[in-house]
């Protein structure tokens, strides 16, 4: 229950349960228990932290986790990263593993990027190589398996099957999404922001969302998630702010003979600031990577939805004077999010 003035603290340990029983259901009957090995390759506190958490998690479902170690992960007197390509390489020929993740950053954006290309997309259980990136991006969510060996993208999103649901048809299976993008989806999903009755693949349609920090491993694609479900779509950045949407803007054209919506979300510059963009959004989405970054709570839409996916809690402690619901972290749906996609 609502107490006057205040919104729902929500833990999204609920919804991973839903996920945790759909994969153990998967993992019921499956030929033989799936490997996922983790790379390592740094100090950081945080890629330590989430990668005894991944452990954790796969103990718990049966998923057989090996950690393997590089750079100053094994040995402190190591370059930061050292091995760590090498890592994955062996990871990618090794017949008994299913899936590899990688716990970034390691060197810094291109480099990081170079090495998600490296990791093998059938054994790409984050998401983030180009095929599946270009996938995501242009809207085009299931592909043939044998798509994957080509150096080419899969296809346009016209040659795509037409998704009418969730389940892929005959000889397709689903495009891998990246997992903190998808565990935002699932979320909102959950708490009712997609409303259910609409078609699939719009169900998103009729809200506003604002997503602060436009990087490529989060903030971009989850943009481009929202919008291709129908979303209107805020992403903020440190100097631009922009609004992504299916729905397209056609000067000089009467409604009545407008297309309905693009196959795939467009990108426009925004005329609103960030405080007006705000005060029109039933969903703000900060993951920004700093202690001082704040939202500040006088700016948000009365009854909005909060969701902090950064380390660091991105909205003032007040943010629930406004928000009607806020999830203060999403780590847990992230994890099945990865699990899933093994």
């Amino acid at each position: 229950m609502l107490a006057e003035g205040n919104g729902v603290l929500f833990k999204a340990d609920a919804i991973a349960e839903t996920f945790r029983a759909e994969i153990k259901a998967e993992l019921s009957s499956a030929p033989r228990v799936p490997k996922i090995v983790g790379i390592l390759a740094t100090s950081a506190a945080p890629s330590k932290f989430y990668s005894d958490f991944t452990k954790k998690q796969c103990d718990a479902l049966g998923v057989e986790f090996v950690l393997k170690k590089t750079g100053q992960a094994a040995d402190e007197s190591l370059a930061p990263g050292e091995g760590v390509e090498e890592a994955i390489i062996e990871a990618n020929e090794d017949e008994t593993v299913d899936g590899i993740m990688v716990y970034y950053p390691i060197f810094g954006l291109q480099q990081d990027h170079y090495l998600q290309q490296i990791v093998s997309p059938f054994k790409d259980v984050e998401g983030l190589h180009f095929k599946f990136h270009y996938n995501l991006y242009h809207n085009i969510r299931f592909l043939k398996p044998n798509a994957l060996v080509s150096a080419l993208p899969t296809a346009s999103s016209s040659d795509a099957p037409p998704a009418v649901n969730d389940e892929p048809p005959a000889g397709y299976v689903k495009s891998i999404l990246p997992c903190t993008p998808l565990a935002i989806v699932k979320c909102l999903e959950y708490i009712g922001v997609y409303n259910k009755l609409l078609p699939y693949g719009d169900r998103a349609y009729g809200k506003t969302i604002t997503v602060i920090n436009r990087s490529e491993v989060v903030g971009r694609p989850l943009a481009a998630l929202l919008a291709n479900d129908g979303a209107r779509v805020f992403s903020v950045d440190i100097d631009s702010i922009q609004e992504y949407t299916k729905r397209p803007r056609q000067p000089g054209v009467p409604e009545s003979a407008q297309r309905k919506y693009h196959p795939r979300h467009v990108v426009h510059p925004a005329a609103q600031s960030l405080q007006e963009a705000l005060a029109l959004s039933d969903v703000v989405v900060s993951a920004v990577p700093s202690k001082e970054y704040k939202v500040k709570t006088a700016w948000l839409k009365d009854g909005c939805v909060c969701l902090n996916v950064a380390a660091d809690k991105n909205f003032e402690a007040d943010v629930r004077e406004k928000a009607s619901l806020y999830l203060p972290t999403i780590g847990k749906v992230t994890i099945m999010m990865l699990l899933r996609n093994l």
